[in-house]
């Protein structure tokens, strides 16, 4: 089905629904390498004007990536909920775009639909919406999940402890796990990436963490971001693994890019499952993602990027995420140039995510060869805090050392939290003041209080 729009005495016309989101999209410059962007800030506007009209029952009808060769296509339409579409079934993308910004719209509505909405629905709308409503709608919309803690609670904000180490070095690890949890940073995790997928390494650094974890009874969980199948590997020989993570992407092709499936993730969560390692919940999964990862394994289809990512959303959603998170910046300049295209991305990924019930957080970052600096990380990091974001990354000095990028630091997420009055995740932060970290109010307290653990701390280091 074409669509057209007549702008003054020039009509646009658009092949298909896929080519009219492309050209409805805010620019950046993927969908320009990928060729279907707008080629015109008219054409632009002509394309969310005919895109506002378009029925959200289209998307049902019109598949993006046809159904018979993509199974995340299968899985948007054969998870879809008619009883739960009902309540909006009867608006258009511009409708859809009040009811959510409308004072009567709250959680409960959001939550009631989310079944019934597909990832190309709530792509649609978020290009007919500028940032603050982004912020608006998705802060409407907590998605909590539970293992070892509570993450996603309305006026809460959790962080992922980032402590990667160039080589792997055990103590290096530890010391920079050490630093984060003196800030008051890991409730939504402590979180490695591996410089090596050597299995051996992995499960030293998973025993690491958990004996630590143990000795200090810290209510947090812990995640090496290995390849899945490594971490089934680890879960067959008895490692502690607590959340199990994958890489994932918004088509088939571009999941076969990262060596996975629908099956291998199934396989994945019932593995993880199996260990029971939860206290407080079964959310178990983490999964990343990034605007663009589908355009660079040539696995796009002619979809542009943002609606490739929002249907990512949908394969995460499948598997009841503990955490999920777009890495926003990370994959570079040539699917989003600057600090604006980032920001924007940013606010339209935990939109989506959130419309569509996933536990959004955000890796808020940029590569060091991109047209942005920190100031455009603090003001996503505002941002994102206003709207509502679950959880964020804690980094030491926000310059990984070992992915060579910048993102947010311990400090970062002190300034957040301050500003915006969050709470950690609650069973961490009661952990938190019992330790002598933080005050009741969740402010931390001298460094000479806090002397008694870190000196512990370094006795089971090994470090004088």
């Amino acid at each position: 089905m074409s669509y057209t729009e007549t702008i003054g005495s020039r009509t646009y016309r658009f092949a298909d629904l896929k080519t009219l989101m492309a050209k409805a999209s805010p620019q950046r410059s993927g969908d320009q390498l990928a060729g279907v962007a707008a080629a015109s800030e008219e054409e632009r506007v002509a394309a969310k004007m005919a895109l506002a009209q378009v029925p959200l029952r289209t998307f049902l009808n019109e598949a993006l990536i046809p159904y018979e060769s993509d199974e995340v296509t299968r899985l948007v339409m054969d998870d879809h909920s008619p009883q739960a579409f009902a309540e909006i079934s009867h608006l258009t993308v511009g409708d859809f775009r009040n009811w959510l910004l409308s004072t009567s719209t709250d959680a409960d509505a959001l939550t009631r639909i989310a079944s019934g909405l597909t990832p190309e629905m709530v792509a649609a709308v978020s290009k007919l919406m500028r940032n603050q409503d982004l912020i608006a709608a998705a802060r409407k919309r907590p998605v909590i999940t539970r293992f070892r803690n509570t993450v996603g609670l309305p006026g809460h904000m959790s962080v992922r402890l980032q402590p990667n180490h160039p080589t792997d070095d055990v103590k290096g690890i530890a010391a920079s796990m050490l630093d984060g949890l003196m800030y008051g940073c890991g409730d939504a995790m402590i979180g490695i990436n591996p410089a090596s997928d050597n299995l051996a390494a992995i499960t030293r650094l998973l025993l690491m963490i958990d004996d630590f974890r143990q000795r200090y009874q810290v209510p947090t969980q812990s995640c090496v971001l290995t390849h899945v199948t490594n971490t089934i590997a680890a879960i067959e020989k008895g490692a502690p693994v607590d959340l199990v993570f994958q890489s994932i992407a918004g088509t088939e092709k571009a999941n076969a890019g990262f060596g996975i499936s629908l099956a291998l993730l199934q396989e994945a969560y019932e593995a993880g499952l199996s260990l029971k390692r939860g206290t407080v919940g079964s959310n178990l999964m983490y999964f990343e993602t990034g605007q663009g990862s589908a355009l660079s394994a040539d696995a796009h289809f002619g979809v542009d990027q943002q609606t490739c990512e929002a249907r990512a959303y949908a394969v995460a959603r499948k598997f009841n995420p503990f955490l999920v998170n777009t890495v926003v910046g990370f994959i570079g300049p040539e699917y989003l140039y600057d600090g604006k295209q980032i920001t924007r991305a940013g606010l339209e990924d935990h939109f989506c995510g959130k419309l569509l019930g996933v536990p959004m957080g955000c890796d808020i970052c940029y590569t060091n060869h991109a047209e942005a600096d920190q100031d455009d990380m603090d003001n996503l990091l505002t941002l994102l805090g206003v709207a509502g974001i679950n959880f964020i990354m804690g980094i030491p000095g926000a310059d990984d050392v070992m992915l060579n990028y910048q993102s947010t630091s311990f400090h970062d997420a002190l300034y957040v939290r301050e500003v915006l009055g969050l709470r950690r995740a609650p069973e961490f932060e009661e952990w938190l003041e019992s330790m002598q970290i933080t005050d009741a109010r969740g402010a931390l307290v001298s460094a000479s209080a806090q002397q008694p653990l870190l000196e512990g701390a370094r006795d089971w280091m090994g470090i004088a």
